[in-house]
């Protein structure tokens, strides 16, 4: 069995108390670093949706119609006159 004396005792209480300090004092950071990744990714998710939307807008589409349209309107005015 392995026995401990009173200053190698003293130390180990010294080292944990000192990685105890290490947590305290890191911890708080690293709470800070993880919020702040996901506020950023929620931000840059939000932009990217905002992006999409603008995109899917009709009123940024050309208004000139197109080949089929241009195409089935003249036929529909064909049979107008033709009938």
């Amino acid at each position: 069995m392995v026995s401990m004396n009173a200053n190698q005792i003293e130390a180990l209480i010294g080292m944990l108390a000192v990685a105890g300090l290490f947590v305290i004092m890191f911890l708080p950071a690293l709470i800070g670093m993880a919020h702040e990744r996901r506020v950023d990714r929620e931000i840059r998710e939000a932009q990217d949706h905002a992006k999409e939307k603008e995109d899917q807008k009709s009123s940024s589409r050309s208004t000139v119609p197109s080949t089929a349209t241009w195409y089935a309107e003249g036929r529909r005015s064909k049979k107008l006159v033709s009938s």
